[in-house]
């Protein structure tokens, strides 16, 4: 490099990732980013996409000789760069001093460095660099609008080569980011760190966003879905479910976690299950009732009631234990904020890879793990291996009478399903002994209480 360093200055950006940064600087002295980088020695190689080509989330870790020649380069201190760089400070243990004090990097993924990692928007930074280029940079999904421009910043960590939507048709997505700020007060003084808060509201309504397509009531999310994709969504609808899922829900995700922090809320809660005198949900509860009714759908209560399953109950479970005083440690069973894993709803970028195997396999089955819920995938798992052991013992029939065939095959699928009989009767013995009402647990299986009372006796009896 002719130039002397820093004779261009180029500031960052606060939230900025380092890998952006370098990327910018590259841009101002004219050259491209792989030469630049070329003045750190680096340690492995940049995380790329299944398919090719490097995230755009992709970070970078320095040590201390390499941060320095990034702030002779930038032409700032690095005091300055600490501040506006969330990765900054973070070392690793491949980069050491080097001999010689040579300046070492890293490669990195954002969000396993410091969070949630979106593309910025390029008009604000042509307002405040002059040049309208790509920077990424450090944002939680409740930032995510440019109320200025109106756009939803999208995450960085997918392949796919969008880096906002356009949300100035749909002003309720700008209002809710603007609520977001007293949610979060709210959640501060009740104890919650807002972004619990946020997730767990956030996996609430993904979760009925994998259920609206069934939902013939809902009529203002795909306004909104057309909206976000230019008029029309038509002609490649799953993939832009996937895309605008988290532009076209934000306002929904907002009204939950208020809802959820409000005490008049969890009293509904409390009221519904009976308090004093236990009993299981209705599914036309208080709670569920009014919480459609702040979400514009009254239509929703019984639906979310009856979601058995799902991080709402769970909520709503834990909510009433602490009540009862008959919660688990602290920090799990008895906190209605914990988000279990299998209630964390999939992220754009795992959606598209899905996506993306099954167009290039399709009917494979391959994937199907990555898109169905948990306790679904456990029992179709069980149905599965099942079904290929028997598989395996019928190979060596296969030659004889295809009567004698078809009655070991039917006896192959007896007997899978009765493993998975068996399966779930000692799942809901489990629930039971574990303190879930009887009533309740029929309810989540749709059976009357008697009938499961006998069933659950009768697998105590025989062992399963």
């Amino acid at each position: 490099m002719t130039q002397h360093p820093g004779l261009l200055r180029t500031a960052p950006l606060q939230g900025e990732t380092t890998s952006s940064l370098i990327c910018r600087i590259a841009g101002r002295y004219g050259m491209e980013a792989k030469v630049l980088r070329s003045c750190w020695q680096w340690r492995n190689y940049p995380p790329g996409h299944d398919g090719g080509g490097t995230r755009a989330d992709a970070e970078v870790l320095l040590n201390a000789p390499g941060r320095q020649l990034l702030a002779d380069l930038c032409g700032v201190t690095e005091d300055v760069l600490a501040r506006a760089l969330p990765s900054w400070g973070q070392e690793d243990a491949k980069l050491s001093a080097g001999k010689n004090g040579v300046p070492a990097a890293a490669w990195r993924t954002g969000g396993a460095v410091a969070g949630p990692v979106a593309f910025g928007c390029r008009l604000c930074a042509a307002r405040r660099t002059g040049t309208a280029v790509r920077v990424v940079r450090y944002a939680p999904r409740w930032e995510r609008v440019c109320v200025r421009h109106g756009r939803w910043l999208l995450d960085a960590d997918a392949d796919q080569p969008l880096e906002h939507l356009d949300v100035r048709g749909v002003p309720e997505v700008a209002a809710a980011q603007r609520r977001w700020t007293g949610v979060a007060r709210r959640a501060v003084r009740a104890g919650v760190k807002p972004e619990r808060a946020f997730a767990l509201a956030h996996a609430v309504v993904a979760r009925w966003w994998g259920q609206a397509l069934q939902w013939e009531q809902e009529t203002i999310w795909p306004q909104r879905l057309h909206q976000v994709a230019g008029g029309d969504a038509g002609g490649d609808l799953e993939r832009w479910r996937i895309v605008g899922r988290d532009t076209v829900v934000f306002p929904e995700v907002v009204a939950v976690a208020d809802a959820l922090l409000d005490p008049t809320m969890a009293e509904l809660v409390w009221a519904d299950s009976g308090a004093g005198r236990p009993r299981a949900l209705p599914a036309d509860g208080k709670f569920c009732r009014r919480l459609g009714e702040r979400l514009g759908r009254g239509w929703l209560g019984p639906l979310a009631a009856t979601d058995h399953g799902g991080p709402l109950i769970a909520w709503m479970g834990s909510v009433i234990r602490l009540r009862r005083g008959t919660g688990g440690p602290h920090g799990y069973d008895n906190d209605p904020w914990w988000l279990r894993q299998e209630h964390q709803s999939v992220t754009m970028a795992g959606q598209l890879r899905v996506l993306g195997k099954e167009k290039k396999a399709p009917g494979s089955g391959t994937m199907w793990r990555a898109a169905v819920p948990a306790e679904q995938r456990r029992l179709i798992t069980s149905a599965i291996d099942s079904a290929e052991e028997q598989l395996l013992q019928l190979r060596g029939v296969q030659t004889g009478p295809t009567a004698e065939v078809a009655r070991r095959l039917l006896r192959g699928l007896g007997h899978s399903a009765g493993l998975i009989e068996n399966a779930w009767k000692r799942t809901a013995v489990a629930a039971v002994n574990g303190g879930v009402p009887l009533e309740e647990v029929a309810r989540w299986v749709d059976m009357p209480v008697e009938v499961l009372s006998q069933m659950l006796t009768a697998g105590r009896q025989d062992g399963s």
